[in-house]
């Protein structure tokens, strides 16, 4: 099923206004319930918690169920840091040939020249990266925003 073309719209993120939001410091129980806080009194800066290099970072919006099984669904935000070395296994955004996609990056086959690009649905086929692509990792995915309605 072919799908990158249209897999990533990308935006650059507006970092210099801190965003405080209220935070309930004191942890929200996933087990069974905790006394309530009658009041929030610390704030949680979206900003500083979750972008490292403002000026590295990116938004996508993700279009597209390649990555489904990785927790990454058409609709969801993902956050890209461009700082960020790739590794093996890690998600990353590249441009191959002209068009954007997300996948896992395996590295495995280097000495061969080929680097594969794996989805997180099987309905998808892996894309192998030859000496010959136009190709370079354009960031990795640091954090992902969903939302559960």
């Amino acid at each position: 099923m072919e799908e990158r073309m249209k897999e990533l719209e990308i935006f650059k993120g507006g970092f210099a206004t801190p965003l405080p939001l209220p935070f309930a410091d004191m942890g929200i129980q996933a087990g069974f319930p905790s006394p309530a806080q009658d009041y929030i009194d610390r704030s949680l800066d979206f900003n500083r918690e979750l972008i490292e290099h403002p000026a590295a970072t990116f938004y996508a919006k993700v279009v597209g169920m390649s990555m489904r099984d990785a927790g990454i669904t058409d609709g969801d935000i993902v956050v890209i840091d461009r700082a960020v070395d790739a590794e093996q296994d890690d998600i990353v955004v590249v441009f191959i040939d002209g068009e954007f996609t997300i996948k896992y990056i395996d590295f495995s086959e280097m000495k061969h020249n080929r680097i594969w690009l794996r989805p997180a649905n099987p309905d998808f086929e892996a894309i192998k990266v030859t000496a010959t692509a136009d190709f370079r990792v354009w960031g990795v995915v640091v954090k992902v925003i969903k939302s559960l309605k």
